[in-house]
């Protein structure tokens, strides 16, 4: 059976609105006569339709351009403030954990510099006992304290304390020698088993920083020489005492901080 074929001999009118750019109402009504509509391609029958003033393409699926086509660029706009908000506090709450990790200057903080003129830190000495001590080699105190030292520190260090040597020539100009013949001359003299370090300032506004430590915690500030300064474990000043307190008055304060660090290792193990 042979499909039947209709032919139209008058097909129907199309009329084309008159809202598409690109044709002159004179070419819109020859357009809208019988048999030319079929002769115009789709491009030709739905170029632009105008909307206002501005013209926006015609297609199959949306011959009148009523749809309006967002652009895609104002969606990472919208992410863009709270991202950035985000990452204020993510910043605040950094600075904030950082101030709170910092640590507490202590003595045992501050460097210096040792006899032979290397600069150090006294951290190593974190974990035991401490006597700071302000020498001199020429002073009527030099003997009887150096003696008393260098036997402090044979009987209780170096694992647990240690007598930390300071030379200084502010008071009475009492130690006048270079660095080198301060150490010949106490370990020669006394046998002083105990660290040294290079001559400094100990009071006053040229006071390195380490000894500003131990007299703003105290409240001693020196005033001749062999001060002495103990300071526990963790750097913190336990107590001060000028030059006329010996060093075996002392000796009990001393031993019952390395005492106490004896026990709590005891105790860890």
């Amino acid at each position: 059976m042979k499909p039947s074929i209709f032919v139209y001999l008058n097909p129907p009118e199309i009329h084309l609105p008159e809202v598409c750019s690109g044709h002159s109402s004179a070419e819109a009504r020859l357009l809208q006569k019988p048999g030319l509509q079929q002769s115009l391609s789709l491009r030709q029958r739905f170029p632009i339709v105008a909307s206002g003033s501005a013209a926006r393409p015609c297609s199959m699926l949306d011959p009148e351009g009523s749809v309006e086509h967002k652009s895609s660029s104002s969606f990472p706009k919208v992410l863009l403030i709270p991202l950035a908000m985000l990452l204020a506090i993510a910043a605040l709450l950094l600075l904030a954990f950082s101030a709170t990790q910092q640590k507490e200057p202590d003595f045992y903080t501050f460097k210096v510099v040792n006899i032979r003129g290397k600069l150090v830190s006294l951290e190593k000495y974190r974990g035991s006992v401490s006597l700071v001590v302000n020498v001199a080699s020429e002073c009527g105190y030099t003997d009887s304290h150096y003696k008393a030292l260098q036997q402090l520190q044979r009987d209780l260090g170096p694992y647990h304390f240690n007598v930390l040597a300071f030379p200084c020539n502010q008071f009475g100009q009492q130690e006048p020698d270079t660095n080198k013949e301060i150490e010949s001359f106490a370990r020669k003299t006394y046998s002083a088993s105990f660290p040294m370090f290079s001559k400094i300032a100990v009071s006053g506004a040229g006071a390195i920083p380490a000894f500003k430590y131990l007299i703003d915690s105290t409240g001693e500030e020196p005033t001749w020489n062999f001060w002495k300064y103990l300071v526990d474990p963790n750097g913190k000043v336990v107590k001060a005492w000028d030059s006329t307190v010996s060093i075996e008055e002392i000796r009990p304060y001393v031993t019952e901080l390395v005492r106490k660090i004896i026990l709590k290792k005891k105790d860890e193990l």
